[in-house]
């Protein structure tokens, strides 16, 4: 058995696309996956099952919480080894946990999605790409963040950000439930 996790996109803000987390446990365990478990209210969850190719696991994961909810939710998924090396690569500095974020993509990163973007302009501000991942630090935090705007709109549905304090509990998380 191989371990996921498994980012859900957009859904419990301010009220709208409501996924309870215990409904999403459900889901994903209807689905064939086994231990299961979430994080935060966000749509974080790791789970179990036989190896497979991420994509199949995201249209699978798709299409039940569609089913479910009746409104389609974007998700993404890394295996246990691929969150493991999103952790090990990461080139910036852990100062604030709470102030670094990764942005997790659907596809891997397109450099002509920043084109015309100088990172000199949005200092203090910082960001890296590299593989399916888009490190960024933004010292006065991701709501005040100058670049949040523009990477927002340039990234577009094809990301999911999660700060660095919620990677490091699912990184605990990908461990064997005792």
């Amino acid at each position: 058995m191989t371990r996921y996790v498994a980012l859900l996109r957009g859904i419990n803000v301010g009220g709208h696309r409501r996924v309870p987390m215990a409904d999403l446990r459900r889901v994903l365990t209807g689905l064939g996956f086994t231990e299961v478990r979430t994080l935060l209210q966000s749509g974080n969850a790791v789970f179990a099952t036989a190896e497979r190719p991420t994509d199949e696991l995201v249209a699978t994961i798709e299409a039940g919480l569609a089913a479910e909810f009746g409104f389609a939710v974007d998700v993404m998924v890394r295996s246990d080894a691929e969150w493991r090396a999103v952790v090990a690569a990461n080139p910036l500095e852990v100062r604030d946990p709470a102030k670094l974020a990764v942005a997790f993509l659907r596809a891997p990163f397109d450099p002509a999605v920043l084109v015309g973007v100088d990172p000199a302009d949005y200092a203090p501000e910082e960001f890296s790409a590299g593989g399916r991942e888009l490190y960024m630090y933004f010292p006065d935090g991701l709501g005040k963040a100058r670049l949040t705007p523009i990477l927002s709109r340039r990234l577009g549905d094809g990301a999911t950000v999660r700060n660095w304090n919620t990677v490091i509990k699912l990184l605990a998380l990908l461990e064997p439930a005792t």
